[in-house]
């Protein structure tokens, strides 16, 4: 055997012996008293570890790269990532004692950077998001190392039928809830990997459950699903980070989904910090998007008189935003006057009112 290979053996076994040591995340209820019979969870992904969603991305990223072959002892591992994939990432190259680079947008959170250099890995801030995944691609030839790129392979490195992915682990945990086979599923689009493995789940299992997207406002995911073309770009990136792209990546998979919305960057955060004072700890922007989704699901569901159980995922805690999402000094300076939004979207959640005409319309209902 060449030290090649008994080198990939170690590192493969030395991340399945981090996943053994690892539990699953938690499936919270949220309650809605404005929507009776209507029984809302998160999946709770920032108790991974690394603390977000990612965590699950990143094994999968580095084990199809080991089997691969495209690992090598001392070669530096480069990934294109506004923060939260970046930080696993860097988790597990410290793990198999590789050098990371994360080429990320300058306006990545502080917090972000600081956890990337607490496991190792060095930061490369790029002023235009939108050169993020060229810039990698020249970084890993300049210095021999390895061009992780998540936006291509999210949806294949993922065993989308079962290995204890996410869909397989929420439909475990929800076997003794009132309504064990949620109506519907709810995530927003970073790479579009988590939406790949729920929707192809659902079908792969049988089940009569559905898939929303919920975007965020600058990206164009949604009008990719809204018109077919894959070739749409913006001059921008998202505000929100984690979420959202300016191009359409490899691994979004719009014919899995049943339904797509696109929320206001304001009511993603409005939401957030509504989510964030009913959960009693802060999460991040895409969690207070994929709220707006389940309370757009759950009016529809309530105007049909139906009943059933939505689970939405809860993508990073709050703690990597202090400097920005919630410190009211950078929300004045953004121009976000979040209160009004708030008050609207508690009064949804809890007494059934209407979410803002403009975000409710812009849903997509293809089922």
């Amino acid at each position: 055997m060449s030290d090649s290979h008994r080198w990939t053996r170690e590192s493969i076994r030395l991340i399945e012996a981090d996943f053994q040591r690892s539990a699953d995340t938690h499936l919270i209820p949220l309650k809605l008293p404005g929507f009776a019979g209507i029984d809302l969870y998160f999946k709770d992904e920032s108790s991974h570890p690394t603390g977000s969603l990612k965590h699950r991305l990143a094994r999968s990223l580095f084990l199809y790269a080991l089997c691969n072959g495209w690992l090598r002892p001392g070669a530096p591992v480069i990934e294109a990532s506004s923060g939260s994939t970046a930080v696993s990432e860097a988790y597990f190259a410290r793990l198999l004692g590789l050098p990371f680079i994360a080429v990320m947008p300058a306006s990545t959170s502080p917090e972000k950077i600081a956890q990337i250099a607490f496991y190792g890995g060095k930061s490369h801030l790029v002023a235009d998001p939108t050169r993020l995944h060229a810039e990698s691609q020249r970084l890993a030839a300049e210095h021999g190392g390895h061009f992780m790129d998540q936006f291509t392979y999210a949806e294949r490195a993922t065993d989308w039928r079962a290995n204890n992915n996410i869909a397989e682990s929420i439909y475990q945990q929800m076997r003794h809830e009132p309504h064990p086979e949620p109506a519907w599923l709810i995530s927003s689009a970073g790479t579009g990997g988590t939406l790949a493995t729920l929707g192809r789940y659902v079908r792969y299992s049988q089940h009569a459950t559905r898939v929303l997207c919920a975007d965020a406002e600058h990206s164009v995911f949604y009008d990719c699903y809204r018109t077919g073309d894959r070739n749409l770009t913006l001059a921008c990136g998202s505000r929100i980070e984690g979420i959202g792209r300016p191009q359409v990546e490899h691994s979004f998979m719009p014919h899995v989904l049943d339904a797509m919305c696109r929320v206001p960057d304001a009511l993603s955060l409005a939401s957030m910090h509504y989510l964030s004072r009913r959960l009693g700890r802060r999460v991040g922007g895409s969690s207070g998007t994929n709220l707006l989704g389940a309370l757009l699901v759950a009016q529809r569901m309530q105007a049909a008189g139906e009943q059933g159980s939505l689970v939405a995922i809860l993508c990073d805690g709050g703690e990597r935003y202090a400097s920005t999402y919630y410190d009211q000094a950078w929300l004045a300076q953004q121009g976000f006057d979040l209160e009004p939004l708030i008050e609207q979207v508690a009064a949804c959640a809890e007494t059934g009112a209407a979410l803002p005409a403009d975000f409710a319309d812009s849903a997509i209902w293809r089922y």
